[in-house]
């Protein structure tokens, strides 16, 4: 059970909590799934939905992500075709309802998958134990309404048990085809010792998209998560990670965003195991209205562990950029290895990048560090290549790339990583053009 609240909402904050209450419905599901989305509404009347007095909210107005109507996003006309040329096997999700004609068969060896939608009737099944779990210990002691509502209202999403080292990938690819679409998904990956599995995600997922990931790493066992955030400029997106890892596990994730008029990324990782590692990294390209919120917590509460939270946004024509990121060494962390690093690029004087690094330790044997930077192209840098004949555009190019570089660098497998890196340059291509 979470610590009791010492404030209740305003008055201003439940009126509008009650107002997108009102205008949702709880999907039908077995008992024991209606009693934990019950217990999810009654979080979300606890804390009221996000405004921008809530500490972790002061640099990203939460208005069009918690009313009652999703603003409309129109259409991007063009292919979306990311990680195509990989050998994954496909879950597509149109304006967050399943499309069973365009996916795969929920057939791999070493996963069992299925949906959440066709839990129904389901009295025992180890979902049970995970679904909403890690979200509800995730709202101490940051509120995390949005989350909450996900777990109330998310009518389906993908349910995967790990229980061998899955070679192949699994692919979740969102589509928007509608205008006005207001999705939620929740997503449950139960990882069993020893085991190890790869998940994409690619795509924006509706005209407002609010997605959920709990994931449960067992001993020695292997999470890989590489995510890429649709064109569809007009989007407005929030998503949460939520991940608890036991002893020698490894959860790696990585995110791309390119444009996204409001996009806010949330990651709330608890090492609960020793000598865990937990990365969690991203690159974000944003060109005039564009808004992009990274908001990372780490809690160390085991021996031995390693941690790392590398951001890095590219901004122009007036974009910003947000990263919130806190590790926190509990009593007893002891040999804790915590690093984060957060740093913009400002191609010119109209954009801004908003950051508040944070470390709070209560541990004596540990070593965490923290930076923020925010700058320009370096001109030395850019002098010299324009120097051996490269045009000003390319040039700037090149040293764009290697700035998010580090980022890029935190995804482990190197096929999926020169995707990535090829994304980043069509991208760039385009802003030239």
């Amino acid at each position: 059970m979470l610590p009791v609240r010492k404030h209740a909402p305003t008055p201003q904050k439940s009126e509008a909590t009650e107002a997108r209450l009102s205008a949702l419905t709880l999907p039908d599901g077995p008992t024991w799934l209606g009693e934990i989305r019950d217990a999810a509404v009654a979080r979300v009347r606890d804390r009221g939905l996000p405004d921008r007095r809530d500490e972790y909210w002061k640099f990203t107005r939460p208005d069009t992500l918690v009313q009652a109507e999703a603003p409309k996003a129109a259409l991007f006309d063009g292919d979306q075709a990311v990680f195509a040329a990989v050998d994954a096997l496909r879950l597509v999700f149109v304006d967050g309802v399943f499309d069973a004609e365009a996916s795969d068969e929920m057939a791999l060896e070493g996963v069992r998958i299925e949906r959440l939608a066709t839990l129904n009737g389901t009295d025992i099944h180890w979902a049970k134990e995970l679904y909403g779990a890690l979200e509800e210990k995730g709202q101490w002691p940051v509120d995390r309404p949005l989350a909450a509502l996900n777990t109330a209202f998310a009518s389906d999403g993908i349910v995967m048990h790990v229980t061998d080292r899955v070679t192949r990938p699994v692919h979740i690819v969102y589509e928007h085809r509608s205008d006005s679409s207001d999705a939620m998904l929740h997503h449950l990956v139960k990882l069993d010792e020893g085991a190890d599995i790869t998940l994409l995600e690619t795509g924006p997922g509706a005209a407002r998209f609010n997605a959920v990931m709990e994931v449960d790493v067992a001993d020695k066992a292997g999470f890989h998560h590489v995510r890429v955030q649709g064109r569809d400029h007009e989007r407005r997106s929030n998503t949460h990670v939520f991940a608890r890892l036991g002893t020698e596990s490894t959860f790696k994730s990585f995110t791309m965003t390119a444009n996204g008029v409001l996009t806010r990324n949330e990651a709330v990782l608890e090492l609960t195991g020793d000598d865990a590692v937990a990365h969690v990294a991203g690159a974000a390209m944003g060109d005039g209205d564009f808004h992009h919120d990274d908001t990372v917590f780490v809690t160390h509460d085991a021996e031995n562990c390693e941690s790392r939270q590398v951001f890095k946004k590219v901004l122009r024509n007036g974009a910003t950029g947000v990263f919130q990121g806190k590790i926190l060494v509990k009593p007893g962390a002891q040999k804790t290895d915590g690093y984060q690093i957060s740093q913009s690029l400002l191609l010119d004087e109209d954009s801004q990048f908003l950051a508040k690094p944070e470390l709070e330790i209560y541990a004596d044997d540990v070593v965490c560090s923290h930076g923020s930077t925010s700058g320009a192209i370096d001109e030395d840098a850019l002098y010299y290549l324009r120097a051996r004949g490269l045009p000003k555009e390319i040039a700037t190019d090149l040293l764009t790339q290697a700035f998010l570089a580090e980022a890029v660098e935190e995804i482990e497998d190197e096929g999926l990583r020169d995707e990535v890196v090829g994304l980043l340059q069509g991208w760039l291509e385009r802003r030239r053009g």
